[in-house]
């Protein structure tokens, strides 16, 4: 959006104009959204935090500076209220670690398709990988064997089994690398 029409929206919000947060809202609704399903990986949670977003803008729309980039505010928003709510939920997992268990609950079909999706690119990656280096990648990161353990059944050195694991890795990064590496982001 071009800078002096988006200073112009900032000025009617500060003036109390509420077809201007309705103009602002229908430009980076979408936006906000996106950035926020692919930061929690959940459309329920960014859908609470995305309304939290405008509910700041609603409230402190009035109180925002003459200069102010609307683009960057509600990111920037955004962002950190995805960072508290990624603590609170690390907080109240620790906590909840004290109690009974609870039942896992299944994915919603957001997660599951992301979950899908990654696990295939994943596979995808390890399966292109030379034989000597799956095997290393398997045996520790899929089995769970040391690289000391996995040298053995190997036969190698556990410097080189390391040193194996780590190119193996190196190449796993890479190979998902390109694969999310366009210009739009993700998939």
């Amino acid at each position: 959006m071009d800078v002096a029409i988006e200073r112009e929206l900032v000025s009617r919000l500060r003036g109390g104009d509420a077809s201007a947060f309705d103009e602002i809202y229908a430009w980076m609704r979408p936006r906000v959204f996106s950035f926020l399903a692919r930061m929690t990986g959940r459309r329920d949670v960014a859908d609470d935090l995305a309304q939290e977003v405008w509910l700041r803008l609603a409230r402190t729309g009035p109180r925002l500076a003459p200069d102010t980039r609307m683009a960057a505010w509600l990111f920037t928003v955004a962002r950190n209220l995805y960072i508290s709510h990624w603590r609170a939920h690390r907080v109240s997992a620790a906590l909840a670690g004290d109690l009974l268990p609870v039942p896992p609950t299944p994915p919603s079909p957001f997660e599951a398709a992301s979950q899908t999706q990654t696990s295939a690119r994943l596979e995808r990656a390890i399966n292109a990988l030379p034989e000597a280096y799956r095997e290393i990648l398997l045996l520790c990161a899929v089995e769970g064997l040391t690289p000391k353990e996995a040298a053995v059944v190997l036969d190698l050195s556990g410097e080189a089994a390391r040193q194996r694991l780590a190119r193996a890795r190196t190449m796993i990064d890479r190979a998902l690398a390109d694969v999310t590496g366009y210009p739009g982001g993700a998939p």
